[in-house]
């Protein structure tokens, strides 16, 4: 009689990050949806610049309830440099939602645990395995795919995006020295506070006074912006990452339904096929990792 529930037991914690990156799909679909509304109404400046005030907005009550212990850093240089480097990556990000098919937006975007790996060997002088060897040339092969040179003509947004890919991987490995010395809702809260002045200046020559509709949905890009790293952290404070990242790999599947619904996209083969390129590649590298520490502490 025990056993049933037992097993659920064991069952309820990969139920609950399932629930989480089901949050994390929707989230990152909002927010392209969002910026897709308000290019060319709206300058990516001050869509960048809302997003930090949506976030503030969010985090406020939390720091306040923390204090000033909400605001300690050992790394102030690298809080700046890390927060500057994704606020760039940001703004290549939306320019590509801007330029191109939603669903090349999103596989160029899978490339950014590839340069993950290569930057935290170069940086932080993590060994390459072979499981990473095979996730970076999977993740070259990719991109060769998806862009064609030579074959295709490759639009300017995919090298934003490609840009913006490299950033998101350079603010990874900078978050990884960062939780070592200071809190989530520290680094949390000085990505918003860095980057709210920085985009304030930015926006403030290309200011448009948003109608209530764009307010929304300015709005929805910062809700979501930070809904979708912490729903990606809880989901991978409950689960393997070998099963939390291909669930995250359905957000290509969702976001080619949403361009075909919503702004007549079709999804071109040689971007599938250049995902899934990429999403087996890190998902090798992720299998054979987890086996190895499995090994290990058995």
């Amino acid at each position: 009689m025990s056993q049933p529930a037992t097993s659920a037991e064991s069952s309820s914690p990969l139920l609950v990050a399932v629930a989480w990156m089901v949050g994390t799909l929707i989230s990152f679909t909002l927010m392209a949806i969002a910026v897709r509304e308000l290019v060319g109404a709206i300058h990516v400046f001050e869509i960048q610049f809302f997003r930090s005030v949506g976030a503030l907005i969010i985090l406020a009550p939390f720091a306040l309830a923390k204090g000033r212990a909400a605001l300690k850093t050992a790394q102030p240089k690298l809080q700046i440099v890390r927060n500057t480097v994704h606020f760039a990556a940001q703004l290549g990000w939306i320019a590509g939602v801007a330029l191109l098919p939603l669903s090349e937006v999103f596989a160029i975007e899978f490339t950014t645990p590839i340069w993950t790996a290569l930057i935290a060997a170069l940086v932080l002088s993590e060994r390459l395995n072979r499981g990473r060897i095979v996730a970076l040339v999977l993740g070259f092969l990719g991109i060769l795919v998806i862009l064609r040179p030579g074959v295709a003509t490759i639009e300017p947004g995919a090298f934003f995006v490609l840009g913006a890919a490299v950033g998101f991987a350079i603010t990874l490995v900078a978050t990884k020295a960062l939780t070592k010395t200071d809190s989530a809702m520290t680094i949390l809260l000085y990505m918003s506070l860095i980057q709210f002045p920085i985009g304030a200046v930015m926006a403030v020559p290309v200011w448009t006074t948003p109608d209530p509709l764009q307010m929304f949905w300015l709005l929805v890009v910062g809700a979501v912006g930070l809904s979708a790293h912490f729903c990606t952290a809880r989901a991978l404070a409950l689960a393997d990452a070998s099963i939390v990242i291909p669930m995250d790999f359905m957000r290509l599947p969702l976001i080619v339904l949403v361009g075909f619904l919503l702004y007549e996209e079709s999804a071109e083969l040689f971007v599938l096929l250049g995902a899934v390129m990429i999403f087996a590649g890190n998902y090798y590298s992720i299998r054979r990792e987890h086996r190895q520490r499995g090994t290990a502490a058995s």
